[in-house]
């Protein structure tokens, strides 16, 4: 699996079982790249870094309800539009609705951006 739309429907795919720690190890490349306002925009760099960020989020939250969009492609990027419904552990529930773009490199995504709506 290494075609954009293969890596961006696995990923979607992922998601919606709430998977996200195994697509972050099957589908990113070591020295992935985040940028997220959750973390005031600040990259954080590396696919170990990126893992811990994700297991500390689910440690704090229960998640509700999940829904990927379909991906759109323009050149070695792909988008999605995330929506997600949680409950954060002891700050009640929460709705985030977020464009995610990525960027792939040699069939692994090398950086990803999240935008909050």
């Amino acid at each position: 699996m290494n075609t954009l739309p293969e890596i961006a429907n696995r990923l979607a795919s992922l998601c919606n079982e709430l998977k996200f720690v195994e697509a972050y190890t099957e589908l990113y490349a070591d020295n992935a790249v985040s940028i997220d306002p959750q973390n005031k925009n600040e990259p954080i760099i590396g696919l170990h870094n990126l893992i811990e960020r994700e297991k500390q989020f689910l440690a704090n939250v229960e998640i509700i309800d999940i829904k990927v969009s379909e991906a759109i492609f323009a050149g070695s990027y792909f988008s999605l539009i995330f929506s997600m419904h949680f409950t954060i552990k002891g700050q009640g529930e929460k709705l985030v609705e977020e464009v995610c773009i990525y960027k792939v490199e040699n069939g692994k995504i090398i950086s990803q951006q999240f935008f909050i709506g």
